[in-house]
């Protein structure tokens, strides 16, 4: 499937926050400790802020009938004056969705390949991301887009009853 990408307007809001929604229920399934299924990482305004803000452009991927396919969430981190760090500037996926309906037609690929293509465009140094480990199919995909693992996130979950108890 061929797909026109762009950044994300106002008015694929709705579609956008279907995603997400589909996005948390997955994370739900996997860590129904953490995630309350239904929910949405943002409300309809915050994602308005998003969509406004340079500083966190979020790409979509719209097939020629005009619906939303998928969307990539990206946060500019830039380390310029770290203490401790090179003065390099991240590009970091901070949300992938591809529709359920949709999945298994490269729509990940595409919309991966052209947030790759603006990092190097605007002169980012690398492109990063958080992956949870409860999404092994996840770890396939952006492994199989030549993604490493940089860093790992580790807990100690302390109330294994519930996180209603903490």
């Amino acid at each position: 499937m061929q797909l026109n990408i762009r950044p994300a307007k106002h008015s694929d809001a709705e579609a956008i926050m279907r995603l997400l929604r589909q996005v948390n229920d997955v994370h739900a399934d996997g860590r129904p400790d953490l995630f309350i299924h239904g929910k949405t990482k943002y409300n309809t305004e915050e994602l308005e802020g998003i969509i406004d803000n340079p500083q966190t452009p979020i790409f979509v991927g719209e097939t020629e009938s005009g619906e939303i396919a998928g969307y990539c969430f990206c946060m500019i981190q830039d380390h310029t004056g770290s203490n401790n760090l090179r003065g390099i500037k991240t590009l970091y996926i901070d949300d992938l969705c591809i529709d359920e309906r949709m999945r298994g037609q490269h729509i990940g690929h595409q919309i991966y390949d052209y947030v790759k293509s603006y990092a190097r465009e605007q002169g980012f140094y690398n492109l990063t991301l958080n992956v949870w480990s409860c999404n092994p199919g996840a770890m396939r995909f952006y492994e199989s887009l030549g993604l490493k693992p940089q860093k790992i996130g580790m807990e100690a979950v302390l109330f294994p009853e519930g996180a209603e108890h903490a």
